[in-house]
């Protein structure tokens, strides 16, 4: 199977922050960001693994790093960074953006692990991924580690 390069995968997504979508702080709930998140990390999975259906193994770390409120602008991107035979790791950024007074924020960062489903309803093999960019291959140099973490995660008693 022939590797593809991370661009391939990318995904922009953008979605407005509107008054259902909040608490009542006006900050849009924790959990609207995580539908948005696994969302386009499933697109930028399935954009890698040639069109299979994907489901979403693990969100293995999902950081706050700032509201957003009603009337900003959220701004996702996701992107594949790294592959194992049937899994694939999505890079997912989550930035805001006040349209009145132009103010743009990092408000979450998250890794997921998504798995290609093929025909017969089992995981199927994707294609190796590689970086181009110095970005992308900080991503996919670091990869390892989290897979490794992952690893050890799972092996720990509940």
């Amino acid at each position: 199977m022939e590797a593809k390069p991370m661009r391939e995968s990318r995904t922009i997504q953008t979605k407005l922050v509107l008054p259902p979508d909040t608490n009542h702080m006006e900050s849009i709930f924790g959990g609207k960001v995580l539908a948005y998140i696994d969302e386009i990390a499933g697109i930028s999975a399935m954009k890698h693994a040639s069109r299979h259906i994907v489901v979403t193994a693990s969100i293995d770390s999902v950081d706050f790093l700032s509201s957003a409120k009603v009337g900003d602008v959220l701004e996702l991107e996701a992107n594949v960074t790294s592959t194992g035979r049937t899994s694939m790791e999505v890079y997912v950024r989550v930035k805001s953006k006040n349209l009145e007074t132009g103010e743009e924020r990092l408000t979450t960062e998250s890794f997921l692990t998504l798995v290609a489903i093929g025909e017969n309803g089992k995981p199927t093999p994707v294609p190796p991924v590689f970086p181009e960019t110095e970005g992308e291959k900080l991503f996919f140099d670091s990869a390892p580690a989290r897979r490794e973490h992952r690893k050890q995660r799972a092996k720990t008693p509940r």
